[in-house]
C-alpha cells in the first residue's frame, strides 16, 4: 500500500471483499504504507486481478521475514487482525439533492456495500443493527443547512422543507429541529452502546450543536416558525457535546454558517499552502489512531466544504488531533470516544475537489485510486473490524 500500489482505494474494498468470505485480513500498520495481508485464495486473487489492484504473492519466509520485522520492538509497526465486515449505515437523505458525499462515493468505488438509513429508521431503533455509520452532508440544527438566504427560491430546497416537514409530523414531531435533535441523540446513543461513527463537513459541527443546544430553540422563524431565544448563547451545555466546547453561536439566518468552530469563513490559507499533516503515532501503543491515519503520505493536500476546518481552541481536552495546519491552529482529522463507541471528525466535504460548490458534478474516483485523502475515510471504515478483538485483548 505504498506508492506502487495501483488502485489504494479499491485495496480496502478487496480487504472487505475477504472478510465477508469469512477470511481473516492482517492490518499492518505502518509497513509500506499500512499494507493487507492475507493467505492465498484462488478467488481473493482472481478478485485482484478484476479489480485492478496491485498485489505480490509471497513466500512463506518472506511473511516470516516481514512479520518479525514488525515485532521488533524498535520498529514502529504493529498487526491487527481483521476478523469481521463490519455493517456499515449511512445516514443520507433519500430524495434528490444538488451535491454528492464523499464516504458514499468512495464506498461505492471501493465495492463495499451499505445501507442508507433515514430520520425514520433511526427514530424507530434501526441503528443497533448496524457497527459504523456515516453522518451524510446534514443539518442537525433543523436550519436546513442554512441554504435560505441564497436557495430558498429553488424547487430543490422547497421540496427539501416540505419533506423534512411532513417527516417531523408523521413521526410526531411539531419542529423539524426537534426531529434532528431526537435522531441526533438515537446517533448519540448508538455510539454510547459500543458504535463507531464517522461525520465529515457539516455532518460534525452541527451533530455537536444540536446536543449541546438540547432544549432551546436556535433556528429563527423562516426554519420554524417562530424566533430563537435571545439568551440561546448563554444556556448551551458544552457536557452534551462529543468534541467541542466554548462555542458561540452564529444566529444570523443569513450566514452559511452555524457557529465560530468552523473556520471557513475566517482563515487565511492560500490555496497553495492548503496542506494538513497527519500525526506519527506509535503503533504498538496507540494502535487505534495509527489505523486511523494509515496512508502512504503524510501530508494531505486540504479541501474546503461547508464545515472546513475546525478552531483548535475549541476542542475538548480529551479529544484526539490526527490531522492538523498547525500554523493556522486548524484541526481537520479528530477522534474520540464516547460511552463505549468511537467517533471520528474530518473537516471539509471532497478530498479531490478543493471547493466543492452546490450543483457540481460528483467527482469520478477512477481518476483518483491513490487519493490519500480518500484513505483516511475507509480507514475508518474498516477499524470497526477490529475493534472488538481490541476489546478482548
Amino acid at each position: 500500500m505504498d506508492e506502487e500500489q495501483r488502485n489504494h482505494l479499491k485495496a480496502y474494498g478487496i480487504a472487505f471483499y475477504t472478510l465477508k468470505n469469512n477470511l481473516e485480513v492482517d492490518w499492518l500498520l505502518n509497513y509500506k504504507g499500512g499494507s493487507f495481508l492475507i493467505a492465498y485464495n484462488q478467488k481473493i486473487e482472481s478478485e485482484l486481478k478484476i479489480r485492478g489492484v496491485s498485489y505480490d504473492v509471497l513466500p512463506d519466509a518472506k511473511v516470516n521475514a516481514i512479520l518479525t520485522q514488525i515485532s521488533q520492538a524498535e520498529v514502529n509497526m504493529d498487526i491487527v487482525k481483521l476478523e469481521k465486515a463490519p455493517k456499515i449505515a449511512v445516514y443520507s437523505p433519500k430524495s434528490k439533492l444538488p451535491w454528492d458525499d464523499a464516504v458514499t462515493l468512495v464506498l461505492t468505488y471501493a465495492e463495499i456495500p451499505y445501507d442508507v438509513v433515514y430520520d425514520e429508521e433511526v427514530i424507530s431503533g434501526k441503528l443497533p443493527e448496524y457497527d459504523w455509520l456515516h453522518l451524510h452532508h446534514e443539518d442537525f440544527t433543523g436550519q436546513y443547512g442554512r441554504f435560505w438566504a441564497n436557495y430558498r427560491n429553488a424547487s430543490w430546497y422547497q421540496e427539501d422543507v416540505r419533506n423534512q416537514e411532513a417527516m417531523a409530523k408523521k413521526l410526531g414531531f411539531n419542529k423539524v429541529s426537534l426531529m434532528k435533535l431526537a435522531v441526533a441523540q438515537k446517533m448519540r446513543d448508538f455510539c454510547a452502546g459500543g458504535g463507531f461513527l464517522f461525520a465529515m463537513c457539516s455532518g460534525t459541527d452541527s451533530f455537536d450543536i444540536a446536543l449541546t443546544a438540547a432544549g432551546i430553540d436556535i433556528c429563527e422563524r423562516m426554519f420554524d416558525g417562530d424566533a430563537a431565544d435571545p439568551q440561546a448563547q448563554s444556556k448551551l451545555d458544552y457536557t452534551k457535546s462529543f468534541a467541542f466546547q466554548n462555542f458561540k453561536l452564529d444566529l444570523n439566518p443569513m450566514n452559511y454558517e452555524f457557529s465560530d468552530i468552523d473556520v471557513t469563513q475566517t482563515r487565511q490559507v492560500d490555496r497553495t499552502r492548503d496542506y494538513f499533516t497527519l500525526f506519527d503515532f506509535s503503533a504498538k501503543w496507540d494502535v487505534v489512531p495509527t489505523m486511523l491515519t494509515q496512508n502512504h503520505e503524510k501530508v494531505i493536500k486540504g479541501f474546503m466544504g461547508q464545515t472546513t476546518a475546525f478552531a483548535s481552541p475549541l476542542l475538548k481536552p480529551d479529544v484526539l488531533v490526527m490531522g492538523e495546519l498547525k500554523s493556522a491552529s486548524e484541526a481537520r482529522y479528530i477522534h474520540g470516544q464516547y460511552g463505549k463507541g468511537q467517533w471520528t471528525f474530518y473537516g471539509g466535504h471532497d478530498p479531490e475537489d478543493y471547493q466543492h460548490l452546490v450543483g457540481d458534478p460528483p467527482t469520478d474516483l477512477s481518476l483518483y485510486p491513490n487519493s490519500p485523502g480518500y484513505r483516511l475515510i475507509l480507514n475508518n471504515i474498516l477499524f470497526p473490524a477490529a475493534k472488538k478483538k481490541k476489546q478482548k485483548t
